[in-house]
């Protein structure tokens, strides 16, 4: 996934399905100087987590 498309997507009021190693995730924040956003998986685990933003795929 490239930044342009987080943006997108955070901005978007669409339930857009992305995914991280596997599991379905939300994105809360983007960190653009790092590559990086705050995410954590769907469901009630609120629990956060900083990924690159190359390893995020769209579903």
């Amino acid at each position: 996934m490239d930044i342009n498309r987080v943006k997108q997507i955070l901005s978007s009021s669409a339930d857009i399905k992305v995914m991280y190693n596997g599991s379905s995730i939300w994105i809360d924040e983007l960190h653009e100087d790092q590559q990086m956003v705050t995410c954590h998986l769907r469901g009630p685990l609120e629990e956060r987590t900083q990924v690159l933003i190359s390893e995020l795929k769209e579903i």
